[in-house]
């Protein structure tokens, strides 16, 4: 048995066996995919992965943890084992050449969102992630226009993945309960069907947006997208941010001069 979790990395050990079959289920993983397993902890999820497809990948930073997870895996000869952070990992080194990897884990709350960043920027690498996060994370995630939970990191994932609110996981799934609720979801990583000229610039337009998200986007995006902009992309510059689509920010990103990128 490993140690007690470490606040530092954010754990929360995942027991629940119910929940452990409904993510295998999600995931369906079949013989001869490239499976990467991100925060295996303590196996609770690597050897039911590993005796459904033989062979694992699994990322996790505690060094601590990594031999007791060898032995609740019967040290079995198809789990590698990188030791790193995830943050800064390159994920897409693993996938072999022609294939794409399958990611799944229990993400740390406090790296979740810069880490499906750092995910989505190997998107050419990834076929599909299911992850259990924070729900509140997730909600955001999956919000669409004009929902409550509706924000920046709704717009930025709509613009590269399709993401897919599966169900939801309450604290005592985990040793120690987390004290906030959790959530399984679905990320497929694709380009949209609208254009986004420079990405740097899209992102750079919502984080104007969402920071003064009371404002309405003639204010908040002053200095960066003009009257005739607004115009030209025929959006309202009274609106507020939460209004706007993926594909609405876009418009007005790609109407941004280069010289002003």
């Amino acid at each position: 048995m490993s140690g007690p979790a470490k606040k530092r990395f954010g754990q929360h050990f995942l027991h629940d066996g119910q929940v452990i079959a409904r993510i295998m289920r999600a995931l369906d993983p079949r013989p001869g995919e490239h499976i990467v397993e991100i925060g295996p902890g303590r196996g609770a999820l690597t050897a039911p992965l590993l005796a459904r497809c033989g062979a694992l990948d699994v990322v996790e930073i505690d060094r601590d943890v990594v031999a007791p997870l060898r032995a609740a895996c019967g040290d079995a000869a198809g789990l590698r084992i990188h030791q790193a952070d995830a943050l800064k990992f390159d994920f897409a080194a693993l996938a072999p050449a022609g294939s794409r990897l399958r990611l799944v884990g229990n993400l740390p709350y406090n790296i979740s969102t810069p880490l499906l960043f750092h995910l989505l920027d190997q998107a050419h690498a990834v076929q599909d992630m299911i992850f259990m996060l924070q729900k509140e994370v997730v909600d955001r995630m999956a919000a669409g226009p004009g929902e409550p939970d509706y924000g920046r990191l709704s717009v930025a994932l709509a613009a590269r993945a399709e993401v897919n609110w599966l169900f939801h996981v309450g604290p005592g799934a985990f040793n120690p309960p987390p004290q906030v609720d959790s959530a399984v979801v679905r990320l497929v990583p694709r380009a949209p069907d609208f254009e986004i000229l420079d990405h740097r610039t899209f992102d750079r337009v919502l984080l104007a947006a969402f920071g003064q998200r009371r404002k309405q986007l003639g204010n908040s995006l002053r200095g960066m997208v003009g009257a005739d902009q607004f115009a030209a992309a025929g959006i309202d510059p009274s609106l507020r941010a939460e209004r706007l689509s993926a594909a609405d920010f876009a418009r007005l990103a790609n109407l941004i001069p280069a010289r002003d990128r």
